[in-house]
């Protein structure tokens, strides 16, 4: 599964991978890769399988599962899509309060004790998805832990999750992407393992040269 869906992101253009022109990200780090997992939203074929997928890893580790939660907001359309396969109530957390009306930071009716399965698209280091989940349990929800659709595996957000107590299971990772990317000619195969290097540690640039 983890390289089937690698590949279902390749196709589409979900995932670059970059080696030789590295991106930027906002915080002055140097990548080869960039992910949107938003663009599967817009591919029918890849749509079926990422949203299936999502609603079969539900069921398979959290069997118990009252409710998604969809993160805002890259999460929100895969969690409402995967909850309507299981036929599940869904709602998402907003990144603040709403200013106005009720003030919801949580929309969709949650009753304190709710068992509830956060779902999103990409774990990096993890930081938004943990407050996500501590929203939650503020709330009274019994979070049961993440269902993601990539993974970095860095270990700064293996870390933050594990001291946060939230178990996160992902459809793909970097590990497996990159195979994929080698094998059907996305990248060099001697890239393979400078894109690992760079994932075990972002702020050493020495994998570009």
């Amino acid at each position: 599964m983890e390289k089937t869906i690698a590949k279902q992101l390749l196709s589409i253009k979900a995932v670059f991978l970059r080696p030789e022109e590295p991106f930027t990200w906002a915080s002055g780090i140097k990548s080869p890769i960039y992910c949107d997992n938003r663009l599967i939203l817009s591919a029918p074929s890849a749509r079926v399988v990422v949203e299936q997928a999502i609603a079969d890893k539900v069921k398979e580790k959290f069997p118990e599962a009252e409710m998604l939660m969809g993160t805002s907001t890259a999460g929100i359309a895969h969690a409402a899509i995967a909850a309507s396969i299981l036929g599940m109530p869904m709602g998402y957390v907003r990144g603040e309060a709403k200013t106005h009306g009720r003030n919801n930071k949580i929309e969709g009716r949650m009753e304190p004790g709710t068992k509830v399965v956060v779902i999103e698209d990409l774990i990096s280091t993890g930081g938004s998805a943990i407050e996500v989940v501590n929203s939650l349990r503020e709330a009274g929800a019994e979070v049961l832990g993440i269902v993601s659709i990539f993974t970095y595996g860095m270990k700064k957000g293996l870390d933050r999750l594990a001291e946060a107590n939230v178990v996160n299971y992902s459809l793909s990772n970097l590990d497996a992407l990159v195979e994929v990317a080698a094998e059907d000619g996305y990248i060099a195969p001697e890239w393979k393992d400078r894109i690992i290097a760079f994932r075990n540690n972002p702020s050493d640039e020495s994998w570009i040269k």
